[in-house]
C-alpha cells in the first residue's frame, strides 16, 4: 500500500441533451426526444453543486447540444470547466464512413467555436466506440487525449495505431502514438444503471436505486485509495440522468465521501493528462507480449 496518496477524481459529464435520442436511438417520437429537454435544467443544478464544492469538471458536449442550448454551454465555459468534443449528434463512429466521421468531427468543432469560442483538446466518442480512422483523425486535429477505451482502470496509457486482432492469428500490437487514453468503464457510468430505454435492440431496464451505484463507486474509490494510492477515478455522468433530485443527493454524498480523505483532489481530465505526460513518451503497455507489429 502506498503511504503518500495522490488520488484524483474526474467527475465528467456527457451533455448529450437531445442528441443521444436522435443520434444513438434514432428517435422519431416527440416524447422520447423530449427527455433531452430536461438536460439544461439538470445542467444548471450540477453547475451549482460543483460550485458549492469548488470542483472543476470536464463536460463533453456534442455540437448539436451547443446549438440547442447555447446559454448553458456558455455557463459551463464561464464556470471554468473544461469542454471536450463529443461528436455532432451523438453518432457512433463505427456507423460512419471515413468522410462522414471527418464531417462529424469538423461539425462539432464548428459548433463549439461559434457558441463558446473553445477548441477542445479532449475527445470522447459517443457510445465509447472508435472506428479504425478515429485515432488518426484525433492526431490530425491535434487532440491531447481521448476517453473512450477500457484498457486500464486507474491510469492513462498511450493510444496506438495498427493493432491487429482476429480469432485465428496472434495479437499484433500497433505503434504507440502521442495521444493519451484516459480509460472509462461501464460500471462508472450512470446511464446504464439508471435510464430506462425501450428500443429496437431491446430494453435497458434502468430504475435501479442510487444506493446500488453509491456502493459500486465507493468500492472503486476505496480500492484505488487504499490498495493503489495513486491514479485517477474517471466517472462518466449525463446531466439528464444524474440531475434528477434523488440522484443529485447521491452524487453529493459521493463527493463528500471522497473529499474527506487526505490526498484526494478533483480534476479536469485535461489537467490530469498534462500532469501525467511529464517525463513520459509513447510506449506499449508494460505487459505487452513479444508479438508486436513493425509499425
Amino acid at each position: 500500500m502506498t503511504e503518500t496518496r495522490d488520488v484524483r477524481i474526474a467527475l465528467t459529464f456527457d451533455y448529450d441533451a437531445f442528441s443521444v435520442w436522435i443520434g444513438t436511438f434514432g428517435a422519431t417520437s416527440p416524447s422520447m426526444v423530449s427527455r433531452g429537454e430536461f438536460a439544461p435544467i439538470a445542467l444548471r443544478r450540477l453547475l451549482s453543486l460543483l460550485s458549492d464544492h469548488n470542483i472543476k469538471s470536464t463536460f463533453f458536449v456534442p455540437g448539436h447540444t451547443a446549438f440547442a442550448f447555447p446559454d448553458t454551454v456558455v455557463a459551463i465555459r464561464d464556470a471554468d470547466h473544461e469542454i471536450g468534443h463529443h461528436g455532432w449528434v451523438h453518432e457512433n463512429p463505427l456507423s460512419l464512413d471515413a468522410d462522414k466521421e471527418r464531417w462529424v468531427m469538423e461539425k462539432g468543432f464548428e459548433a463549439l467555436d461559434k457558441v463558446v469560442g473553445v477548441r477542445p483538446v479532449g475527445y470522447r466518442s459517443p457510445a465509447w466506440d472508435n472506428s479504425p480512422q478515429t485515432i488518426p483523425l484525433l492526431l490530425e486535429f491535434g487532440f491531447e487525449y481521448e476517453s473512450s477505451l477500457m484498457g486500464n482502470d486507474y491510469e492513462p496509457y498511450w493510444c496506438r495505431l495498427g493493432d491487429m486482432f482476429n480469432d485465428t492469428d496472434e495479437h499484433k500490437w500497433g505503434k504507440p502514438v502521442n495521444l493519451v487514453e484516459v480509460p472509462v468503464a461501464w460500471h462508472l457510468d450512470d446511464f446504464p444503471h439508471f435510464e430506462y430505454v425501450w428500443a429496437k435492440a431491446g430494453i435497458l431496464p434502468g430504475y435501479r436505486p442510487a444506493s446500488d451505484l453509491l456502493e459500486v463507486w465507493k468500492g472503486e474509490f476505496d480500492y484505488l485509495y487504499g490498495r493503489v494510492g495513486k491514479g485517477i477515478l474517471n466517472i462518466t455522468m449525463h446531466p439528464q440522468v444524474i440531475g434528477r433530485g434523488h440522484r443529485l443527493l447521491f452524487l453529493e454524498e459521493f463527493i463528500q465521501y471522497v473529499a474527506a480523505k487526505p490526498g484526494v483532489s478533483f480534476t479536469t481530465i485535461r489537467d490530469y493528462v498534462r500532469d501525467w505526460r511529464t517525463g513520459k513518451s509513447p510506449s506499449l503497455p508494460k505487459d505487452a507480449g513479444p508479438a508486436r507489429s513493425e509499425a
